[in-house]
């Protein structure tokens, strides 16, 4: 790689890193679409600086020329999970892929660094189209909890500030810090069917809410008006008490409304 054309060079690995997040984000919201709790949370990527590069090589002694075949992480996505039986899920959901290959997987999680480190890696072999054709790349994906991106946000920050030579009592910190970490994340595990049936409460709420406001939108339209505040009035009458079971009884009574007002619109 030369250095005064870097910019190039790296130019298909911004292309490959905006793919990647999208494509995650995608995942994200098929998920949301069908009313399904998503195991992603937030996706984010990054093409590592020039500087980063450089360091990088040097202390793994590779030649500016080797650069692109021997560092994986030129481009980086990393997905973010509420909780580490969804790492799992992703994980399953990336090796069945077609747009992707893997080949190296590498588990932080069920065998942590020594440093207290934990993540969910994958390095996959992706190919962009560039202006001069296709350009295959490496590129890794990191699959963590919010916890554990917590902490590795402050051990890399720490690491950077000492360039190496972290002082003892700051790495036992981090230590007992990474086992906080561990512990948060089993706690959370525990809770996890509370949260999630709480949160599927709220999405079947929300589209219920949201399907019989459209079917009284259009009921306006084509209804009588005093009928469709009739109807509004119950409804929010209803939706006072907080009862799923009498909104879902509502919603379907209005579906049938509805469809025969659209069936007396057609004849």
């Amino acid at each position: 790689m030369e250095l005064q054309l870097w910019r190039t060079t790296l130019e298909p690995y911004a292309l490959a890193v905006d793919e990647l997040v999208v494509k995650m984000n995608h995942i994200k919201n098929e998920f949301e679409f069908a009313g399904e709790y998503s195991p992603i949370e937030t996706v984010s990527g990054r093409v590592k600086r020039i500087s980063s590069i450089l360091e990088k090589a040097q202390r793994k002694n590779i030649e500016l020329d080797d650069v692109e075949k021997k560092l994986d992480d030129i481009a980086g996505v990393r997905i973010i999970c509420r909780f580490v039986e969804d790492i799992d899920k992703v994980v399953e959901i990336l090796r069945k892929r077609s747009d992707m290959v893997i080949v190296q997987e590498k588990d932080y999680i069920r065998k942590r660094k020594p440093s207290g480190y934990r993540s969910y890696h994958l390095i996959i072999d992706y190919t962009v189209e560039s202006l001069h054709g296709p350009k295959p790349l490496r590129a890794e994906i990191q699959v963590r909890t919010l916890a554990m991106n917590f902490w590795s946000t402050v051990e890399h920050s720490l690491q950077y500030k000492y360039k190496g030579n972290m002082p003892e009592h700051v790495k036992e910190k981090l230590l007992t810090s990474a086992e906080a970490i561990v512990v948060l994340d089993e706690e959370m595990s525990v809770v996890r069917k509370e949260i999630l049936a709480a949160q599927n409460y709220y999405v079947h709420k929300t589209q219920l809410v949201s399907n019989i406001l459209a079917n009284i939108e259009n009921l306006y339209k084509i209804a009588n008006k005093r009928e469709v505040l009739k109807i509004q009035e119950e409804f929010l009458s209803i939706y006072r008490e907080d009862n799923i079971k009498k909104m879902e009884h509502f919603g379907k009574e209005l579906d049938i409304v509805a469809e025969s007002y659209r069936a007396q619109r057609i004849q």
